[in-house]
């Protein structure tokens, strides 16, 4: 059952997930972070929200361990509680963290299935000699992965294209893929960025709609950067605004949307 297998998190409804605490990040004389901290819960959608270049991908990126702030940290709670900061991204890929990004990053040449397949990768326990035999356990893991895998096909509705090549698909699509693929790995929390960049009205509804599936029907915890602010009022429990680098408002969406700082640094000046 895909409820069973998608959301990979050991907390109840509203607990304490995630903890940005005091991050401080920067590329020489470049400050990317200032002193940002949020907080992520599970169950909900956080969005983070800001104009380019204040520090959003840096901030996603940081939590999936791409890069290593120079101060502060950043505490993963599902079971036991880890300090990302420490850790490199395959490492916080197996405590339960997935991530898409901006720009695709899909094998093209490669079949839908194959990518999701691969995004399975992470949880695998078999060596590579029960693989090659294929046998015994190494075939049962096969087996198990592939159920999951057809889950996420049936899920956002791509079993028609399941045998085309990535590369071949409508760029909408490949998004819709670079989620499963995500989604492979059993989060207990979904990174996004910018899931509907480059995306038509209809494309976005349905990324939306996909989204809002994972996380109010199978219980999976999302951080969402995301541009469009009519998505971001629809769709997220919380909302926290970067400007800069340094974090400038925190709140329900309607608090956030009606702040006078947002609206001069994001919004825009009301007229």
């Amino acid at each position: 059952m895909l409820a069973a297998g998608l959301n990979g998190s050991h907390l109840r409804e509203g607990e304490l997930q995630l903890q940005v605490q005091n991050v401080n990040l920067s590329f020489g004389g470049v400050n990317a972070l200032l002193d940002v901290s949020l907080h992520a819960y599970q169950g909900q959608i956080l969005a983070i929200i800001g104009p380019n270049g204040a520090g959003k991908t840096s901030l996603l990126n940081c939590i999936s361990g791409l890069y290593h702030p120079q101060a502060g940290s950043i505490l993963f709670h599902n079971g036991a509680t880890a300090d990302l900061t420490k850790l490199p991204p395959h490492a916080i890929a197996r405590l339960g963290i997935a991530r898409s990004f901006q720009n695709i990053e899909l094998f093209r040449r490669m079949t839908v299935l194959d990518n999701l397949m691969l995004g399975c990768h992470v949880h695998m326990k078999t060596g590579v000699l029960e693989n090659l035999v294929y046998w015994g356990r190494s075939q049962r893991e096969e087996v198990e992965f592939r159920r999951h895998v057809e889950d996420i096909i049936d899920l956002l509705e791509i079993e028609a294209i399941r045998r085309k090549p990535v590369g071949a698909l409508a760029y909408g699509l490949q998004k819709r893929v670079e989620l499963g693929r995500a989604l492979a790995l059993r989060p207990a929390l979904l990174l996004l960025d910018e899931p509907m960049a480059g995306m038509n009205a209809e494309e976005k509804e349905d990324m939306a709609r996909f989204i809002l599936d994972v996380n109010e029907e199978h219980g999976v915890s999302i951080v969402l950067i995301e541009h469009d602010m009519g998505v971001v009022m629809d769709i997220s429990d919380r909302v926290v605004v970067l400007d800069f680098g340094a974090k400038i408002a925190e709140g329900a969406p309607a608090e956030v949307r009606a702040d006078p700082a947002v609206i001069s640094a994001y919004l825009g000046q009301e007229r």
